[in-house]
């Protein structure tokens, strides 16, 4: 109104009006200051103007809000305010003072429960008494005239949008528009009120099983103001246009099975609701027509080793799980993605693996880390490893191919990105007798007795193999076909031309992809209830509201970045007036866990170590990254400390703390830190090559192989075992240069030494013979030698 005093301007008027006088030279402060002074109701002196220019030596400094603040404190009004701008003529700084609402002066969408009351505002000046008026839409609002537009109780029927008009004698402006969504919840929820500064998640989407051709819909709801955005995910990736609560799909087809879940969010902050299935069994006349390409289930298990105790630490791993976590899951593969696993967690987390495999089902083992090949079979070498290890510190991935075997898996598709150098330190040949099934599929990420490298960089890349492979995962081809295209693209990659090169061995007979649907066989129930326990390891502690005696309110959220690390971030939500400073953070982990004191609480993810997760994390807030999630044998209970001071007394700084119990969160679920099981892959990568023969070098081999000819470009029809492959074909390569990227030589395997402590110059594991006394073991020799190295 016209007699309201300047001083009580919203904070946005205030801004508006100082950045404009600030900026202008003739019509600016100091011609305001003038025209004031001229006034001997507010007398600004010259001593006042002087006081006003060193507000340019601050920070922050304005020189027209100090002069705002003395004529405010000498009883000017906004209706002196706008004669003296007028007589300015500075027509910029007159409309901010219109008597429209801006900033935070226009309502504010907001969302609230069915039940709740409403309660829109809209506060403006001007320089004689404002009025009035709201609408819905296009209708006038009964009886709403004031600022204030209350409705008490709200419905569902008063969802909408609404405007207010404002008029000041002759003229009048709008406000912005106010959404307003009501949410009709369980009554559970009747007594929740609190709606400023944070979302509440009230209503959960649920699974659905529906036909092709029937309508998908997927809901979801949050409270708060302002109203939260929404974006619905499908598979861990973004659905297009998808961003209101409901996502409906009105004919819905079979490459609309998947997991969705949505990420809500508001300008602070973000959360994720649960996710949830949604099936599209294929119609029961096109069955017979698919039925062999399809898939029961799909499921994948990623790991990535890079902190080695005894051994080099590697840089890509990370990325590549990762990226390839991110590629499966479009594909409707539940992923299990692991970093940094000892021996014992990494058997235990195969066994977990496992237990999602069974009929039908597509199995995918991702392993990037250090490695090595004896004798046909391929080792990864766990983080804990001896210098030197041997196959008994390591797993053998044929024995994991056994016992998925044993699950009747309809395709077991191995990518190995590691090296495959002979390891002199170890002459044990495990036997380990495989079926003789056409569904198995092994990539290697570079042919036998040589290396994987990595790129270097300053910043974080994939590796070698995984640079190529993400730009062909998604493509709808055989699995082989598509691998032999990556392999077309890396001998392009000047690199590592004539160095790496991508092997693929295959016994596959029919035309098996990955972009296989998923039609669920005769154990429905069954593979409902694996897919709920590989979702329960996956769900995240719920985000959380603390609030402090001293009056402060914390934002504590998470997310997962891997299956065993978790992002926990702080975020004052709001804090007392006259407290002056006010952080949160967390402290008082377990000691099981990999949490690194200098890296947490920090201002920006990457600080923290945060890089992959970084663009999907709130902003202004306190970061820290948990890892080695699976060492947690208890709860993870830790400590919210809020440090704050006040105004009256800034030197000394208060706390207050609050723990917090989140249960075991993601994969500490599954307790990979227990002792292995005896039915566990330790079984069968321990067995002794044969009980009365030793592996020997049988020279004279008949097939060799040129390193600048990759294997897989072979004809089909040759079939060529791990012992037709020449001992010196492949050299150890040093550090090389690339024209595209620094590459420096970073392998991913460790050269041999010999007992003088020279470079060995044995030959490749996979050049020594095994020998057999019995039948099954030349069903298994036979079985080994009819995996292609194709081209399909």
């Amino acid at each position: 109104m016209s007699s309201a005093m300047i001083n009580l301007l919203k904070e946005p008027v205030v801004k508006k009006l100082c950045e404009v006088l600030d900026k202008s030279s003739n019509k600016g402060w100091r011609k305001l200051g003038e025209i004031v002074g001229n006034d001997r109701r507010f007398r600004v002196s010259s001593a006042d103007m002087e006081l006003c220019s060193l507000e340019v030596l601050e920070l922050e400094g304005s020189p027209s809000r100090m002069l705002l603040k003395l004529m405010g404190e000498r009883g000017c009004t906004t209706g002196h305010l706008v004669d003296y701008l007028q007589m300015l003529g500075n027509s910029e700084v007159l409309q901010g003072l219109k008597p429209s609402g801006t900033g935070k002066n226009n309502p504010q969408s907001v969302a609230l429960i069915s039940g709740h009351n409403l309660r829109l505002s809209c506060h403006a000046v001007g320089k004689s008494p404002v009025q009035y008026q709201w609408f819905k839409t296009k209708e006038e609002v009964p009886n709403s005239f004031s600022s204030d537009l209350v409705i008490s109780p709200v419905h569902l029927r008063d969802a909408g949008f609404y405007i207010c008009r404002v008029n000041c004698g002759d003229t009048f402006e709008f406000s912005q528009w106010a959404q307003v969504d009501v949410l009709n919840v369980p009554v559970s929820w009747q007594s929740y009120h609190s709606l400023e500064g944070r979302l509440k998640l009230v209503i959960q989407p649920q699974s659905q099983r529906m036909h092709v051709g029937e309508t998908l819909q997927v809901e979801c709801g949050a409270v708060g103001r302002p109203i939260p955005r929404y974006q619905w995910h499908r598979n861990g990736v973004p659905v297009p246009n998808a961003t209101k609560r409901k996502h409906m799909i009105p004919h819905s087809m079979q490459d609309h099975h998947g997991r969705y879940r949505c990420e809500i969010s508001s300008s602070t902050e973000r959360m994720w609701t649960n996710e949830v299935d949604s099936c599209c069994p294929l119609p029961l006349y096109n069955s017979l027509v698919v039925s062999s390409l399809t898939a029961t289930d799909k499921v994948a298990l990623l790991i990535g080793n890079l902190s080695y105790q005894n051994h080099p630490q590697l840089k890509a791993p990370m990325v590549d799980v990762y990226d390839l976590t991110n590629l499966l899951r479009q594909l409707n593969f539940q992923v299990v993605s692991l970093l940094d696993l000892t021996e014992s967690e990494m058997r235990n987390a195969v066994d977990e693996f496992l237990l999602l495999l069974h009929k039908g089902v597509y199995g995918l083992l991702y392993y990037a880390g250090h490695g090595y090949e004896n004798y046909g079979n391929s080792f990864m070498v766990p983080v804990d490893a001896p210098n030197p290890y041997r196959s008994a510190n390591c797993l053998c991935v044929q024995s994991i191919l056994k016992l998925m075997q044993e699950k009747e898996t309809g395709l077991n598709v191995f990518l190995l990105d590691m090296c495959r150098k002979r390891n002199i330190h170890d002459d044990s040949a495990p036997n380990i007798v495989l079926r003789v099934t056409a569904n198995i599929v092994f990539g290697y990420a570079t042919c036998q007795d040589a290396e994987a490298f990595e790129l270097s960089s300053s910043g974080f890349t994939n590796g070698v193999f995984v640079k190529f492979l993400k730009k062909r995962l998604l493509d709808d081809e055989k699995i082989t076909v598509l691998l032999d295209r990556v392999a077309e693209d890396m001998g392009q990659f000047d690199a590592t031309k004539g160095k790496q090169a991508l092997e693929i061995r295959s016994s596959l007979s029919e035309r098996r992809a990955l972009t296989d649907p998923i039609l669920p066989g005769d154990s429905v129930d069954l593979a409902h209830a694996r897919s709920l326990q590989w979702a329960k390891v996956h769900e995240l502690p719920e985000s959380m509201c603390l609030n402090f005696d001293c009056g402060a309110q914390i934002k504590l959220g998470f997310a997962a970045e891997f299956s065993n690390v978790l992002v926990m971030y702080t975020h004052i939500v709001k804090k007392p007036e006259d407290m002056s400073f006010c952080q949160a953070h967390v402290t008082d982990f377990s000691q099981d866990l990999d949490v690194d004191p200098k890296e947490m609480n920090r201002e920006t993810p990457e600080e923290t170590g945060i890089y992959l997760l970084s663009s999907n994390l709130p902003q202004h807030c306190l970061y820290t990254r948990v890892s080695s999630l699976q060492k947690l044998r208890e709860e993870l209970v830790f400590t919210v400390c809020l440090q704050g001071s006040f105004t009256a007394m800034e030197d000394e700084s208060v706390h207050w703390t609050k723990s917090i119990n989140i249960g075991k969160p993601l994969i500490a679920r599954l307790d990979l830190n227990r002792a292995v099981r005896r039915n566990s892959c330790l079984q069968t990568c321990l067995l002794a090559h044969s009980p009365s023969h030793s592996p020997c070098h049988s020279p004279g081999l008949e097939h060799h192989l040129h390193p600048h000819h990759r294997s897989h470009q072979t004809q089909d029809h040759n079939r060529l075992s791990p012992q037709h492959l020449s001992p010196d074909v492949y050299e150890h390569q040093g550090a090389v240069g690339g024209r595209v990227e620094s590459f420096d030589g970073q392998s991913r395997c460790e050269p041999a030494y010999d007992s003088v402590g020279g470079l060995s110059s044995s030959p490749g594991g996979l050049s020594i013979p095994i020998e057999t006394t019995d039948d099954i073991n030349e069903l298994q020799t036979v079985f080994i030698n009819s995996l292609q190295l194709q081209q399909q």
